[in-house]
């Protein structure tokens, strides 16, 4: 006699479903799709051609001492490119100086972000003080920091009791280095510090003093409030210094323009487009550095993740 067993189904979980999204976000979206694109398709008409056109030349072995003489190489120079030491020694000074730079810039910034944000008197003086050195031109930054460290007639030595008062800062690569992540800090620190300020103008009072009245100290509240409620700003502000550090080249230019081993991936375009001609490496050196810059903003993003409406505290 058979007996009939019913059978076996696997309960499948169901998936959880995203949220839906509110009516105020996507009339925000609307919004800023519509306010964006003027300038989104201004900004692509006149790069486009740049771009294209150094795709283009990339593809070739082309050099400006002999324009008549164009050979098609395919992606042959961005093989030379890859398998050349040179370029990751500098695309390793690059990442150096972005991570460096940025990493200091967010904890400066963040002080000044916080003086300012909560100074009550002479509020203006002070913010266009912290303010001042972003407004200077980077090659005049750079020039008067190369001054500053001069082992002749600059004062660094003189302010540093571990060196001696002829050391020269530029006769060494670290030294060099250190030279160039200082004018850099100090350039763009203000700019770091402006967009920490709007984000820190966007955490609650109220939550901050259920905060304080909870007990929470002062480092507390600076972890558990202000760091959590600013990941927006933050990431904002370490993409853009990240995406503008990567691509430093007026500072190295003024200061040490390339030599003891400090060039960016910047001054080798520079270097071979400019000083030697070579348009087609050149030109596949600017495609490399551009399509960097995008790994960077997309690790950037990926690495905070920041959920504009959680931001918003919206569904």
């Amino acid at each position: 006699m058979s007996v009939d067993t019913p059978a076996k189904h696997t309960a499948r979980a169901p998936r959880p479903s995203k949220p839906a999204e509110s009516d105020r976000s996507r009339a925000e979206n609307s919004l800023a799709r519509k306010l964006v694109a003027p300038a989104l398709i201004l900004m692509l008409l006149v790069t486009a051609f740049p771009m294209l056109r150094a795709l283009y030349l990339s593809l070739f072995e082309y050099s400006l001492t002999a324009p008549d003489d164009r050979n098609f190489v395919g992606l042959g120079n961005y093989g030379t490119a890859l398998s050349d030491p040179l370029f990751w020694r500098d695309t390793g000074n690059t990442v150096m100086i972005m991570i460096v730079t940025v990493a200091f810039e967010l904890v400066i910034g963040f002080a000044f972000a916080m003086v300012m944000h909560k100074v009550i008197f002479a509020r203006g003086a002070i913010r266009t003080s912290i303010l001042i050195p972003y407004g200077v031109i980077t090659v005049v930054s750079g020039f008067a920091w190369q001054f500053a460290f001069s082992n002749t007639n600059g004062f660094v030595n003189s302010w540093l009791p571990f060196t001696p008062d002829d050391f020269n800062w530029f006769g060494q690569y670290w030294s060099s280095m250190v030279a160039i992540m200082a004018s850099e800090i100090w350039k763009t620190t203000p700019f770091m510090s402006l967009l920490l300020l709007a984000g820190l103008a966007q955490v609650s009072e109220d939550m901050l003093e259920a905060a304080k009245v909870d007990g929470a100290t002062w480092w507390q509240r600076l972890w558990k409030v202000i760091l959590p409620n600013m990941r927006a700003a933050i990431m904002v502000a370490v993409l853009f210094r990240a995406l503008d550090a990567y691509r430093i080249f007026d500072n190295i230019f003024v200061m040490t323009a390339g030599a003891n081993g400090t060039e960016s991936i910047s001054f080798l375009t520079y270097r071979q487009v400019i000083e030697q001609f070579q348009l087609g490496i050149g030109s596949a050196l600017s495609v490399l550095l551009f399509l960097s810059v995008l790994v960077v903003a997309f690790v950037i993003v990926k690495l905070f993740r920041v959920n504009l409406a959680d931001a918003r505290q919206e569904g």
